[in-house]
């Protein structure tokens, strides 16, 4: 019994031993984790709701994916679809005007003015038009957590056929993506990217704006299409603009640049796979059934 009972304490001495190595091992990775981040990170920004720590954006975004791909789907197999009429046309419309919100800041806070669209440097300091900005970049990561509710609609609609790869690639990775924004690079040519966002957004949510007041407004959708062209042309854009940074320096990290170049690379051949899908599939498919 007694070499029992000096083999448990051994086993548990050593077991406290290994919770103390990897506590410890732990600890030194944050630790490192937090001198790193508090070295290179935008020191205005730090404070904010949300930006502490990527841990809650990473959370909400695993639980989005969780609500909409498991726990919706199950909620809503026995349930009919809900309408919605009344909450798609406020939600459409309050996106409409968050957009516009947020287009005439960017324009304000330096694009309309002294922003140079070769390259443009994170202004770091505290002046009134660089807070400007970097408070604008938060309100920005804000809006992306709030388009979560497009895909929740979508589920409690049953529109199961929308939710799509390129839906729940974008509506997942731009939180994180503004998340670092906001840490990061609360400004600056990156930015740019955001200000055409916005512009498409007015006019994608007025668009689905009008097709959520019922059917006798379809007629005036006619230009859906060109709506996703418009799409195309903003990863264009994007890519252009972010391709300067690799022979231009103007103080902008030339990474983000590159990663901004593969961001537009992968939505255009989404989208463009969407706009092949949607409207040149179908059209063949059309001319076929006339023939």
């Amino acid at each position: 019994m007694d070499t029992l009972y000096a083999e448990a304490e051994y086993i548990m001495s050593m077991s406290k031993q290994n919770n103390s190595d990897i506590a410890g091992m732990l600890k030194i990775v944050v630790d490192r984790y937090h001198t790193v981040v508090d070295r290179i990170s935008d020191p205005r920004t730090t404070d904010w709701p949300l930006m502490q720590s990527p841990v809650p954006t990473i959370t909400m975004v695993v639980t989005y994916l969780y609500v909409i791909l498991l726990l919706g789907p199950r909620l809503m197999r026995d349930r009919k679809p809900y309408k919605l009429k009344e909450i798609l046309i406020a939600y459409n419309g309050a996106q409409v005007c968050y957009s516009l919100f947020m287009l005439y800041e960017h324009l304000m806070s330096g694009w309309f003015w002294d922003y140079s669209y070769k390259c443009q440097p994170v202004d770091y300091s505290n002046n009134e038009k660089a807070m400007r900005m970097a408070t604008l970049c938060w309100w920005y990561y804000i809006s992306k957590l709030s388009e979560f509710a497009d895909t929740v609609f979508f589920v409690l609609r049953k529109k199961d056929s929308q939710i799509t790869l390129l839906h729940l690639y974008h509506h997942s990775l731009t939180p994180l993506e503004t998340w670092i924004l906001v840490k990061f690079l609360a400004g600056g040519h990156g930015t740019f990217s955001n200000l055409i966002n916005n512009l498409v957004h007015v006019i994608m949510y007025f668009y689905y704006m009008v097709a959520a007041m019922g059917p006798q407004y379809q007629k005036y959708l006619w230009w859906k299409k060109y709506l996703t062209t418009l799409q195309l042309l903003q990863f264009t854009l994007v890519f252009i603009h972010s391709a300067q940074l690799l022979w231009l320096d103007c103080g902008y990290p030339r990474f983000i640049g590159a990663l901004l170049l593969l961001h537009s690379t992968i939505f255009f051949g989404l989208f463009s796979n969407f706009y092949y899908q949607t409207y040149k599939r179908e059209s063949a498919k059309k001319t076929i059934k006339s023939e």
